[in-house]
């Protein structure tokens, strides 16, 4: 198993100017990478054309021209998770407008993103830009729970991870995606018993 201290140096490598140390990156992250492409892939509609290879390339792209600072193996896959949620709603987008709007990519948000309760939330398919705008929404009102909510939707990572991240204890980021997790299913569902979910 790759060691996060092998990733560690690699990004400060690769932030050092040496642009072959991401090359040499890659292919020690691809495989995790691939997961969570695969699980966007299967989160959207079954007509999406973009592919979870395609989506790891194009983050890999992406990464390539940014100048970013990486400190570590969960700032890395920080900024994958941000630059798939950006690819995913480019290609929505450029979808919708050549087909004007017709056949909208929707992407499924389970259970866990949701509601930490199955029993209370059902799957539902939205379309992946009202997913966008609700997050663009959540992060005017308050910016580090909506990137709590990206990190764990599109990145997959864990409380630990994303504490490591924002640098914030792991049970301020289990609290801050409870509310992220309400604020999104209300902005999205609509509110359940009237109410509006504020911070």
């Amino acid at each position: 198993m790759t060691s996060d201290n092998q990733i560690t140096q690699l990004l400060k490598r690769w932030q050092d100017g040496k642009r072959e140390a991401l090359d040499e990156l890659m292919p020690l992250v691809h495989d995790r990478l691939r997961r969570l492409a695969s699980s966007q892939m299967r989160k959207e509609s079954s007509d999406n054309t973009l592919q979870a290879t395609a989506l790891v390339n194009e983050a890999y792209l992406r990464l390539a021209k940014s100048e970013v600072s990486l400190n570590d193996r969960a700032h890395f896959f920080a900024m994958a998770a941000r630059m798939m949620r950006r690819i995913l709603v480019d290609h929505a987008r450029s979808r919708n407008s050549a087909r004007r709007g017709a056949n909208a990519v929707h992407v499924t948000l389970s259970t866990q993103v949701i509601d930490d309760n199955p029993a209370t939330s059902p799957n539902n398919q939205f379309e992946i830009l009202a997913l966008d705008r609700a997050l663009d929404s959540l992060a005017e009102h308050d910016e580090r729970k909506a990137d709590i909510l990206v990190l764990t939707y599109f990145g997959g990572m864990s409380c630990r991870e994303i504490g490591v991240v924002l640098d914030i204890a792991p049970i301020t980021v289990s609290r801050d995606l409870r509310f992220a997790r309400a604020w999104i299913g209300h902005h999205l569902n609509g509110p359940a018993d009237g109410s509006t979910a504020t911070t």
